[in-house]
């Protein structure tokens, strides 16, 4: 039976499987069940930058309450949200006690500040490791790319300052070079990189003119724009790389492990599929890297990245040439 351990954030884990940021995470026995079936690490919900700022600054008046900041004004109520500041330390502590994998908490936000100093809280409490799900979407015409990428490097830098554990960036994919973004961070010290954060669109209500919250779940063709910059960048950054976003199935895994990632990241196929089919992704792994002879997954990763691949302007520009002649029209239509 082939060795699924693979290597993330400095931790060996007992499988390339790790549970992201959903739900599902929100219960420590569900979570025990998911390392059962086959899980190497899980990240938690986030704790948001804006939920630590009102507990911070707390407002007992209407009067008050007008000072916040505009950003802080049209927000739900956050003070419970994934048990509130103080719940979500707790969580991690019970999490910790459940489960033996390596558990990663997720900081939500855009501005370095106190707020980042509460990364050390996670850290005290038994976190692993951290994720940093930076959401920042640039709205005015005054900010340039180099303050957007200048934003990511400053905030890794303050929590790296703050904590002893592993820290991963989770990245967008609209940076106008992702390579260098993903250089720059990995020589400030992110242990690892996430491919990629999903930036949610709202819908338009066009009969009462209102902009209302619309989630859905990742799609399986997401997987191919992670599989592709992954690829691209295996062996030209020294850092581990995570895919999540389209993992669905044990084949999944292997795309991303043989493009170069050391983690597939899974959650909405767990939703659609329930708990357990993360056995059968473990098992389908399994399967498969016996079935071509491989021993490890150490043996598949990065075999398809584009330094060992015999042509690798298929993952560049001449690809897109292909696949304009590639497509052929369905004759029932």
């Amino acid at each position: 039976m082939a060795d699924l351990t693979t290597d993330y954030l400095g931790f060996e884990l007992s499988s390339p499987f790790v549970v992201s940021s959903n739900p599902l995470c929100r219960d420590a026995g569900t979570i025990r069940q998911l390392e059962d079936l086959g899980a190497g690490a899980v990240v938690l919900p986030s704790l948001f930058e804006e939920q630590i700022t009102l507990q911070d600054h707390p407002f007992s008046s209407e009067l008050e309450e007008s000072r916040l900041p505009p950003a802080l004004k049209h927000l739900p109520d956050m003070q419970e949200y994934n048990q509130g500041v103080d719940g979500y330390l707790m969580h991690i502590y019970d999490v910790k006690t459940a489960v033996d994998m390596p558990v990663i908490a997720s900081l939500n936000g855009t501005s370095t500040g106190g707020w980042v100093t509460y990364a050390r809280l996670l850290a005290s409490v038994g976190a692993d490791a951290m994720e940093l799900n930076i959401y920042y979407l640039p709205t005015s015409v005054e900010s340039t790319g180099v303050d957007i990428e200048q934003r990511f490097v400053n905030l890794l830098r303050e929590v790296k300052a703050e904590v002893p554990i592993p820290v991963a960036v989770k990245l967008n994919p609209y940076f106008s070079s992702l390579p260098n973004m993903a250089a720059q961070l990995a020589n400030e010290g992110a242990d690892g990189l996430v491919f990629f954060n999903r930036f949610f669109q709202p819908a338009f209500d066009i009969e009462n003119l209102i902009v209302e919250p619309h989630l859905e779940l990742t799609d399986p063709a997401e997987l191919l724009l992670r599989l592709r910059w992954v690829s691209l960048l295996y062996g030209h950054i020294d850092t581990d790389m995570a895919i999540t976003g389209g993992v669905y199935t044990a084949e999944d895994a292997v795309k991303s492990l043989m493009a170069g990632a050391s983690v597939a990241m899974v959650a909405s196929t767990l939703l659609k599929n329930g708990v357990e089919h993360m056995g059968v992704m473990k098992s389908g792994l399994s399967s498969w890297l016996d079935a071509h002879g491989y021993a490890t997954v150490a043996d598949i990763r990065g075999r398809m990245s584009a330094r060992n691949l015999a042509a690798p302007a298929a993952l560049e520009r001449a690809n897109y040439i292909e696949d304009l002649h590639s497509y052929t029209p369905d004759e029932r239509e």
